[in-house]
């Protein structure tokens, strides 16, 4: 039953359009499905870093120490804003077709490097995974399958999303569509990056 559960609350989780969400549509539009799923892939390995240093405790001390705290939050900021400034500024995308085997690499660390260097990560899987632990069972045990659980709801949402974008490239491919998608991604992360910056722990 708790597992039915935390299925449920992993949906949910999913479905609020955050960074990664940002991030893995940016790099569906700019590049492509294959480089969206790299960007989902990327998010996904630092969600199961952060669920099994949640399970092991080591994300309490990157909670405890505020100086950690801070470093990864403006680290994060920077990554967000720079990819902002980055889709702002583009102006052509050939190359990124062109390039898809780098394209893929770069949406992989773009997906990796934004979630793992978001300290709200590390904050929601201490608070999130433990709620779901029923008592008496092993902890860590138990907090690496939710993590595995995690993960795997999370890539199936945003294979699905990445699915219907791509769906829509007739429409979304078009170079006015894609260059005010472009945009308004960057505006998003840029937003999204100052707000990492200026939220209260």
């Amino acid at each position: 039953m708790y597992l039915i559960a935390f299925i449920g609350a992993c949906v949910l989780v999913a479905m609020v359009p955050g960074v990664s969400t940002a991030v893995i549509l940016r790099q569906t539009i700019r590049a492509g499905r294959g480089s969206g799923l790299a960007a989902t892939l990327g998010n996904e390995t630092g969600i199961l870093l952060w669920a099994l240093a949640a399970a092991f405790g080591l994300s309490a001390l990157v909670l405890a120490s505020e100086l950690a705290y801070d470093i990864m939050r403006v680290a994060g900021a920077v990554v967000l804003v720079y990819m902002g400034v980055q889709s702002l500024r583009r102006k052509d995308h050939a190359e990124v077709e062109v390039k898809a085997v780098d394209g893929w690499r770069k949406s992989y660390l773009a997906g990796f490097g934004t979630c793992l260097a978001n300290p709200k990560a590390a904050v929601f899987a201490m608070s999130f995974l433990p709620q779901f632990v029923p008592e008496g069972r092993n902890v860590p045990l138990t907090l690496i399958t939710l993590a595995l659980v995690w993960v795997l709801v999370d890539t199936v949402w945003y294979g699905a999303v990445i699915w219907a974008v791509a769906r829509a490239k007739a429409v979304l491919g078009r170079p006015a569509v894609r260059r005010r998608l472009e945009q308004v991604s960057g505006v998003v992360l840029i937003a999204l990056g100052v707000r990492l910056v200026v939220d209260a722990r």
